[in-house]
């Protein structure tokens, strides 16, 4: 028996069309093109940072693969720290991180796994220096803007950090009142900027407290300085923060577990 017309319709609407079929450039497997298929589609926000991708067999049916190619293909993101696999429940874009505080660096009496409130002291944009510039993968005099930052613990300050952020990308913060603030920056980024930070590396090195600085933590000047060093990426592999912390040597404490 023929169908309606509106049924007809119906199907046409609601059918979501196919993608395009991968093909490979010379030179590449069919699942590494499948693989940049994917990440384009992740990059330009289809699915953020956090969600489940379709199942597998969705997939393969919208690239046109076989279920085994997809499967290499996740493998190759999920190498690449794009995605994560979790068993039993699917494939994940990676999410943004969430805090990473430095105080693991730091032992300040009792205060383990404690947030330390914020307080910005400082705000202005400005051109980017040689080190800034080299540090966030930006050319000299490229606009940043730079923050200085107050954390303390119990009312007692403790760490003092210059963080610089590219411009435009972080223009929402670089007017309006500072007070409201979260104390982790991270899940800020991502709701005021867009800004999904999703890997951070951190060097640590030691000196000496310049003036200006010691007086933010109430110490005298030329008092022994631990110093943690900070870039941040998003989910692009754009460098997004470059982060110099702050505090006291004598608070130093890391421990390392090798097994």
């Amino acid at each position: 028996m023929p169908q309606s017309c509106s049924h007809l319709e119906d199907r046409i609407i609601n059918r979501r069309p196919p993608l395009a079929l991968v093909q490979a450039e010379p030179g590449q497997s069919r699942y590494a093109a499948v693989a940049a298929a994917l990440r384009a589609r992740v990059l330009a926000g289809e699915w953020a940072p956090g969600t489940a991708l379709p199942s597998e067999q969705a997939l393969a049916a919208e690239h046109g693969v076989a279920l085994n190619t997809l499967r290499r293909a996740l493998e190759l993101l999920a190498e690449q720290g794009l995605v994560e696999r979790v068993h039993g429940r699917g494939t994940f874009v990676r999410a943004s991180l969430s805090g990473a505080t430095m105080l693991r660096f730091f032992r300040f009496g009792n205060a383990s796994g404690e947030v330390p409130t914020s307080r910005i002291v400082a705000r202005r944009p400005l051109a980017a220096s040689g080190e800034v510039a080299m540090r966030l993968g930006i050319a000299p005099g490229e606009a940043v803007l730079q923050l200085l930052r107050v954390r303390a613990l119990a009312g007692t300050p403790c760490l003092l950090e210059e963080i610089h952020l590219p411009l435009p990308l972080f223009q929402a913060l670089a007017s309006g009142p500072t007070d409201a603030w979260d104390d982790l920056f991270y899940p800020m980024y991502a709701q005021r900027c867009g800004v999904h930070v999703q890997r951070a590396c951190d060097e640590i090195g030691f000196g000496t407290f310049g003036a200006a600085q010691a007086a933010h933590l109430d110490l005298p000047p030329g008092h022994p300085c631990a110093r943690v060093t900070r870039r941040a990426w998003d989910i692009t592999g754009r460098c997004v923060e470059a982060r110099t912390t702050y505090g006291d040597a004598h608070a130093f404490h890391y421990s390392l577990t090798i097994t």
